[in-house]
């Protein structure tokens, strides 16, 4: 990266910043003295937002070159009263470096991450500063002095209304295995009329959201006026008790599966947490009353839950699932593909596009987001979509830590590590299982995808589709594709996904 040239230069700073004349512009960031406790460990962040932002750190993690730049840098001990400076040296999104900053007023925001169970931005114990209004110019140069003086509270439960729930429990499963506390957390929406019928026993449908998706959402599904709330107080609805589960983790959305990053969540999800939602709330409590949903992020762990654990759920309605095959991992290869920046033809590989086929942005500008964000420039521990995935599906390295897919800087991929994701791999794991499991799964799947989605996700499921035409014994279930269609695209209405659920869960004769 070039430097900018030295001069000595002041630079207008509104409110906490103080500037000092310095070679190239940079920012110091300090831990305010009186922010005492909490681990002194951690990823440091500074976002240089529009002017007037009230809190661009918080956004961090926004794609396209319209996002507000962030600069990363890990800080070993940053404790109070120490900075750390983050200059041309440090990582940088979207632009190449930080001499490229056009000059002009922002608003620029510090935020120090050191939460290790919960990677939001917004998790308990951060720390973050105001938002300084400044005047940048990288060819005069100047310090940015940014204090981080707020912590981020205490993690709190939304306050339970008449029909949701906001449940937190300790997962013996995960605290064995990270050997600290985890907790499972989920919000439960109750059915219509749940105290005027004290001895109905409920069908559980599990509901799971898009990417990162906090359990807390229900409370917007159930918000005045919302298309949800409309349904589920509907005269004729089917009754569900229906719960949100969590999509923030260790490494971000750990997708409710066992991994040996994540830990066992699947075990934690089946074995500790649906149990007692279904104990206090009246669930029935059988494998044939419960059903699965959702969409993207939501679509895959709809899917892989209940082809792992076949005989615990009933039936699965999936919508634009994450890959369910790993020769389209996106547009990614990742057994015979050499880098996953670059296909074959030499070109920038597509990350997402248009339903009329224009490239949104691509997997290099993608993960440069991520490796800001993430602890060593890397990828991996940046708590963002392919860092995810890539703690989830990928094998746990001696340091305890998921080993990357791919070089982060280059793109290049290691085909040892991407042997490790083969049991995640669905259309590979249901070839070696589906003796056993095709009878399982025998009209349990009503998976939809739109043919033009915007992740590409629709070629994994084409992949997949073809692998089950050949299935012995046959499958059954249903693969519906929606030409032009983009992601999180669904075939059925809302409603007729309940009605098919409902009937799915009828008792047994």
């Amino acid at each position: 990266m070039r430097k900018a040239a030295a001069v000595w230069a002041l630079l207008s700073v509104v409110a906490a910043g103080r500037v000092g004349a310095q070679t190239g512009l940079r920012f110091e960031v300090t831990r305010d003295a009186a922010l005492t406790g909490g681990a002194n460990s951690g990823r440091v962040l500074v976002s240089i937002g529009p002017k007037g932002s009230p809190g661009p750190v918080f956004r961090s993690g926004q794609t396209g070159m319209n996002a507000a730049p962030v600069l990363g840098r890990d800080a070993a001990n940053l404790a109070p009263g120490k900075a750390v400076t983050l200059d041309s040296k440090a990582v940088i999104f979207p632009i190449e470096s930080l001499a490229k900053l056009p000059a002009g007023d922002y608003a620029v925001q510090a935020l120090f991450a050191t939460n290790r169970d919960l990677r939001s931005l917004n998790a308990p114990g951060n720390l973050f500063s105001d938002a300084t209004a400044v005047h940048l110019d990288p060819a005069k140069g100047g310090t940015v002095r940014l204090t981080l003086t707020h912590t981020a509270p205490p993690e709190t439960l939304p306050a339970d209304t008449a029909s949701v729930k906001y449940l937190k429990l300790k997962s013996d499963l995960l605290t064995a295995f990270h050997g600290r506390p985890i907790y499972l957390r989920v919000g439960v929406i109750l059915p219509r009329d749940y105290d005027k019928e004290p001895t109905r026993h409920y069908p559980l449908r599990v509901h799971i959201g898009g990417f990162a998706t906090r359990y807390t959402a229900v409370g917007n599904m159930m918000r005045e006026g919302s298309g949800f709330r409309k349904l589920w107080a509907a005269d004729d609805a089917p009754r569900f008790l229906t719960i949100l589960l969590d999509g923030d983790g260790p490494f971000g959305d750990p997708y409710q599966v066992n991994s040996a990053n994540n830990g066992p969540y699947g075990d934690a999800v089946t074995q500790e947490l649906i149990p007692t939602i279904e104990h206090t709330f009246r669930g029935i409590g059988q494998p044939y009353a419960r059903v699965l949903d959702g969409a993207s992020t939501g679509g895959w762990v709809a899917f892989a839950l209940q082809v792992f654990y076949p005989d615990f759920f009933n039936g699965t309605w999936p919508s634009s699932p994450d890959p369910l095959d790993f020769r389209a991992y996106e547009l990614i290869n990742i057994y015979d593909d050499r880098n996953a920046y670059v296909n074959p033809y030499g070109f920038e590989r597509a990350s997402a596009r248009t339903t009329g086929g224009e490239t949104l942005f691509t997997v290099r500008h993608e993960v440069q987001m991520e490796n800001v964000r993430g602890d060593g420039d890397s990828y991996p521990y940046s708590g963002g979509q392919w860092g995810a995935w890539n703690a989830v599906f990928g094998a746990r390295g001696a340091d305890g830590k998921p080993v990357p897919l791919w070089n982060p800087q280059t793109g290049a991929i290691d085909h040892a590590a991407a042997a490790q994701w083969k049991k995640y791999d669905m259309r590979l794991y249901m070839e070696a299982h589906w003796k056993t499991l095709g009878p399982k799964l025998r009209g349990k799947i009503h998976l939809y995808v739109g043919d033009a989605d915007n992740y590409f996700l629709n070629n994994a499921v084409h992949l997949l589709d073809a692998s089950l035409a050949h299935a012995d014994p046959p499958f059954v279930g249903e693969i519906v594709y929606g030409p032009g269609k983009g992601h999180t695209w669904y075939g059925i209405t809302d409603r007729q996904i309940l009605d098919q659920m409902s009937v799915a869960t009828t008792p047994p004769k």
